[in-house]
């Protein structure tokens, strides 16, 4: 379990090439970018930060976006550096990066291992080329595989996500190209369930009827095959979507998952960070880039009525931010630990809880109640449930 004191900084880069049809992130596309500006305004948000959390030791760091692998190496070392002598880190802090599988980005990985980062994170997505097209990727099959060779000899940690209930995908289809990706794998894999997002353009296309989704029964098949197909290679779900072997977890979605603390850096970051007062606040950054710019350049001081690019802070009641606690718990194999819901409530679990509705869920196989522990851990089929878990056992 993460310790309390150790955050995760996490920095939004929003600029890409072009932007996939099913993206709904915080996504811009610029012919030119001034990366000096960046790396100084990174900076300028990292100073602000480190006053809030000052006494606080730095598990991990997460470029996002967004494509990170189109900074600057130049500009990730500035800020990795910048973090290092703000804050105490661990001595085996996880800095990860996200990559495309372009040639270009795959040339580049040398350099950021040589900046600092030492994971990498690649969006394959798929290794079709009639799928990629679909998917609006602009790498093909061959070069994903050869990005992943390049990551392969670079860097020690790396891992690639995977899109599946495509349409027109079967199951044995799935099968194979889960075979395909155990043989690259390094010990970790991010497979999401393709998801229709309001606000895209695949979401138009959709309801115009362009293509269709699997059903929800297969889409279900889809999971449970993927779950089968994984742990039966070793690499077992320790989160809804994500895999790997035994100690290749990711550090810093740990982080998410347990209810750590993070500052989110960046056009659209958010961060949870627990403050003097003993609450949890939701933190927002403002979501142009141009104004998160402005505003973070504007800045003259770190005085308590300077906010960096950040909206007003949002202070949660404790049941909000409990009901986040499960949420996040749940998700994970290892389960919620009841202890760190009860410090987030300030309050017995039982009081927030139904522990009658808890222990039918677990009669009917869906959730394992471990009082001893003080653990709640979800089964498979109660994770293909969450959603409507959550609100069953509130009281």
């Amino acid at each position: 379990m993460q310790n309390q004191g150790q955050i995760g900084i996490y920095f939004h880069w929003p600029f890409c090439l072009s932007k996939c049809p099913y993206c709904d992130f915080n996504v811009h596309i610029a012919n030119e970018i001034d990366h000096a500006r960046w790396a100084d305004a990174y900076i300028k948000s990292l100073k602000y930060y480190e006053r809030l959390t000052r006494g606080r030791i730095v598990r991990s760091i997460f470029f996002g976006g967004g494509t990170p692998s189109l900074m600057a190496p130049e500009t990730v070392e500035k800020v990795i550096d910048a973090v290092r002598s703000l804050w105490p880190c661990v001595n085996d802090m996880e800095v990860t990066l996200e990559a495309n599988p372009t040639s270009i980005e795959g040339a580049k990985f040398e350099a950021f291992r040589l900046s600092g980062v030492n994971r990498v994170s690649m969006g394959v997505q798929s290794f079709y080329d009639e799928d990629l097209k679909f998917l609006g990727r602009t790498h093909s099959a061959s070069q994903a595989h050869d990005a992943i060779k390049i990551a392969r000899d670079v860097f020690e940690r790396y891992s690639f996500d995977l899109i599946y209930a495509r349409p027109h995908q079967t199951i044995e289809q799935w099968r194979e190209e889960l075979g395909e990706a155990l043989a690259l794998s390094g010990g970790h894999m991010s497979l999401y369930q393709l998801t229709i997002e309001r606000n895209t353009p695949f979401y138009f296309d959709y309801k115009q009827k362009r293509f269709s989704m699997p059903k929800e029964e297969l889409a279900a098949d889809f999971y449970e095959v993927t779950q089968e197909v994984m742990s039966e290679a070793g690499m077992p779900a320790y989160e809804v979507s994500n895999h790997c072997v035994s100690g290749m977890e990711s550090e810093h979605n740990l982080i998410y998952w347990r209810y750590g603390d993070y500052i989110g850096i960046g056009p659209g970051a958010h961060g949870r960070l627990t403050l003097g007062d003993g609450y949890k606040y939701a933190i927002r950054e403002h979501h142009a880039p141009s104004i998160w710019l402005d505003r973070v350049e504007a800045m003259e001081g770190v005085g308590d009525d300077e906010k960096a690019g950040a909206h007003p802070f949002e202070k949660l009641a404790k049941e909000d931010a409990a009901l986040e606690c499960l949420m996040m718990g749940l998700r994970v194999s290892e389960g919620l630990s009841l202890s760190r819901l009860e410090a987030v409530l300030d309050a017995e679990w039982e009081s927030f809880l139904d522990l009658d509705k808890v222990k039918a869920l677990s009669s009917e196989g869906m959730a394992v109640l471990d009082e001893e522990a003080k653990r709640l851990t979800l089964s498979t089929q109660g994770l293909m449930r969450l959603n409507a878990l959550v609100p069953y056992v509130l009281k």
